[in-house]
């Protein structure tokens, strides 16, 4: 029953997140999504101010690449020492490993060019999806689902899921607020990443209880 559920709920979240995904990039392509990203923009950046650029910064550092390969090497080191979980480091690492490659692979296909204005920082690359939005999506979902069950009160749970959402929030709107990805770029990101997140979570379940499965056969079978 429990395979069945995971298989269903990893089954409607990427077809709900292909679905979402197919049709912004379809917008992209025929132009048709300038307006709401310029609108967007402008509120974002409308805010403008030192303190504020100086936290989305922070962010945005945050969701780099070097800050993620130091905080999966600390998980790894946490999940494998303190935790002795051996599975889920598979997963994990797996995980963002596949998010960097999918992305790479997303840009050089879709070749959509950075906005050129108002840039507080310049980076170079494509621009669709974004790379930030599909790892902060990524690590903090992860985080999330393998912190969960050590968790046993509702309050600490509730601070996990909350604490996740706002990393991932703040992560993708730093990308917008420092002028180096449209609003659609960070959307098509957290898209593109829970299609393969909700895959990898699914395939980890369906491993475990199988080996579950078979492991109590074979104790009846003695």
């Amino acid at each position: 029953m429990k395979l069945r559920m995971y298989l269903i709920i990893a089954f409607v979240i990427s077809v709900i997140c292909v679905a979402g995904f197919a049709f912004i990039s379809t917008l992209i392509s025929d132009q048709q999504i300038i307006g709401f990203d310029r609108t967007i923009i402008s509120v974002v950046q409308g805010m403008e101010s030192p303190g504020l650029t100086t936290v989305m910064k922070i962010f945005t550092f945050i969701g780099s690449t070097k800050f993620v390969i130091i905080l999966s090497v600390f998980l790894i080191f946490f999940l494998y020492k303190v935790l002795k979980h051996r599975l889920e480091l598979i997963l994990f690492v797996m995980a963002i490993a596949g998010t960097a490659i999918i992305n790479v692979l997303l840009k050089h296909f879709f070749h959509r060019v950075r906005p050129d204005f108002h840039r507080l920082i310049e980076v170079s690359g494509y621009s669709f999806p974004s790379g930030h939005a599909m790892s902060a999506f990524t690590v903090y979902v992860m985080i999330s689902f393998l912190l969960w069950r050590h968790i046993t009160n509702r309050a600490g749970r509730s601070i996990l899921i909350l604490f996740s959402i706002l990393m991932i929030l703040a992560i993708g709107i730093s990308r917008i607020y420092l002028g180096v990805h449209y609003p659609s770029d960070i959307v098509g990101g957290y898209l593109a990443s829970s299609v393969w997140v909700s895959m990898a979570i699914f395939f980890f379940q369906y491993y475990k209880e199988r080996r579950y499965n078979k492991h109590n056969k074979l104790l009846r079978n003695r």
